[in-house]
């Protein structure tokens, strides 16, 4: 990681407060910002930030490259005069505690459409240049993105392997017909892609002045129904006859599930990804380094051997691994971006290959202290036996909060647990495993931020297997105070995570 010692939060946008139904990135994410530069924080991480599909998984999107434009803010399209004032005093009144997807995209949407309305009658001779550099840097994948949208659109959703065959398989008189038929949609997800950048990047940038870096996520699989399949199916495993994953990715049994985790995404057909010198892939980093500064990789084991299920199987138990050109790959990557500030996830079953990849590159691993506690003192996840080069969390966005871990660890766990702490704090188990984490010799420290709320089981963010009510959890503004941030900021001094202009 580019600074030695340091911390930060785990928050998605989506969790951020408002009135519009979903966090964006309009006031409240500024005023997120605002805390944690206060508090001594340095690092923001974030999950994928692509447009979601099926079950609103930020991990299932219909785009590798492209931001979601739910997170866009209604404000700052009314400040810049392209929505009216009563256009959000109109909008619904939505749940400021949880994301409602379908009704926020019932209601935002027209809103987006009047704004890109406006933008392309009255935009001004700047506005349109930036718009027109903006899709020739980034035509790799924001032309086939915004066709990709506008044929879901006229198929009502259908995945594109349902399409007809024509357009499904790609053929070019089909391409050139519906292009042509569908111009003014993919003018509109064109401009959608334009103001989320625009947008984000400000805030991005805010950030940045204020020394807090934007740790993203980059999901090692993507979608099937997805933008990067249906333009680029010769990098996966693809039937030709169905057009559905010949083999599909996931996890053996493990921590989260006996029956082991089927993702239902394609694997990739890694001899024709290589072949083409990784190019799709060289594109998908580059993208998203336009975003965040710092990169996650989701499911890092996966680039020396990956779990492969079947095409028919309805659990992942019978899979097998196989293995994948992850150095070679890696390579090929600092030889053409450079060495780049990735970190490592590397939870679940990790081989000696794996970490031997992993540490090739000098790529910082993953530690979760709510694995710490369930077996003898060479636990890797114990704090002693963590190394520097590590980002250790309290947990992770798959996680239960500390607070619903602690309710149902078993007592074995919370033996461990209190022999390890000598005694449990009046503060609360959440501040025992902050602490926990903040005083690691770890270079980097993450905390949910549910957890710094203290919050229960019903804040959990995702339940790995759970096909529905995930993703949902958001924050009222009045829950970041004036004494939660002092007093993050006090541990993060003492523990010497603070800038090192601060004094500890």
């Amino acid at each position: 990681m580019p600074f030695s010692r340091s911390s930060g939060v785990l928050l998605h946008p989506t969790s951020l407060p408002g009135r519009f139904g979903i966090g964006d990135v309009g006031p409240e994410a500024y005023r997120f910002v605002d805390f944690l530069s206060a508090a001594g924080q340095q690092v923001w991480q974030v999950l994928p930030l692509g447009p979601t599909g099926h079950g609103n998984s930020p991990y299932m999107s219909y785009s590798s490259m492209a931001g979601n434009p739910l997170l866009i803010s209604l404000e700052q399209l009314r400040d810049r005069g392209l929505l009216d004032p009563a256009d959000l005093d109109s909008f619904p009144q939505l749940s400021e505690d949880q994301v409602e997807f379908e009704a926020v995209g019932l209601a935002k949407m027209p809103l987006l459409e009047k704004a890109a309305s406006r933008f392309k009658d009255h935009a001004s001779e700047q506005d349109r240049a930036e718009l027109d550099q903006f899709c020739q840097e980034r035509a790799f994948w924001l032309n086939d993105y915004a066709f990709f949208m506008a044929l879901k659109q006229a198929h009502d959703g259908a995945g594109w392997n349902q399409w007809e065959s024509a357009i499904a398989r790609r053929q070019p008189e089909a391409l050139e017909e519906w292009h042509t038929k569908l111009s003014p949609a993919i003018y509109f997800h064109k401009y959608l892609q334009f103001e989320f950048f625009r947008q984000w990047c400000a805030l991005k940038g805010y950030a940045n002045e204020r020394g807090i870096k934007i740790l993203g996520d980059m999901p090692i699989y993507v979608a099937h129904d997805s933008v990067d399949v249906w333009a680029f199916p010769h990098n996966f495993m693809i039937d030709p006859e169905t057009l559905s994953p010949s083999q599909m990715a996931g996890v053996p049994p493990d921590y989260f599930s006996e029956t082991g985790q089927l993702w239902g995404n394609p694997t990739y057909n890694w001899e024709e990804v290589e072949k083409r010198g990784f190019r799709w892939w060289l594109q998908r980093i580059k993208s998203l380094l336009d975003y965040v500064d710092l990169i996650r990789i989701d499911h890092f084991r996966g680039f020396e051997a990956f779990w492969a299920v079947k095409e028919g199987e309805t659990t992942a138990i019978n899979g097998e691994w196989v293995k994948a050109p992850g150095e070679l790959f890696f390579q090929t990557v600092e030889e053409e971006l450079g060495s780049l500030p990735i970190l490592a996830e590397d939870l679940g079953t990790i081989t000696p290959e794996v970490e031997a990849l992993r540490d090739q590159f000098g790529f910082p691993g993953m530690k979760i202290l709510q694995f710490a506690f369930g077996s003898d003192c060479n636990n890797p996840y114990l704090p002693f036996n963590v190394s520097p080069n590590y980002v250790i969390y309290t947990g992770t966005h798959d996680n239960d909060t500390t607070v619903g871990w602690f309710e149902k660890a078993s007592d074995y766990e919370r033996g461990r647990l209190l022999q390890y702490l000598g005694c449990l704090s009046e503060d609360g188990i959440h501040w025992d495993m902050i602490r926990l984490a903040l005083t690691s010799v770890a270079d980097t420290a993450i905390v949910p931020l549910q957890d710094l709320l203290g919050l229960d089981s019903s804040a959990r963010m995702n339940s790995p297997g759970k096909a529905d009510g995930n993703w949902l959890w958001r924050y009222r503004a009045e829950a970041i105070s004036d004494h939660l941030r002092d007093r993050f900021r006090d541990l993060t001094m003492l523990c010497r995570r603070a800038p090192d202009h601060w004094q500890c």
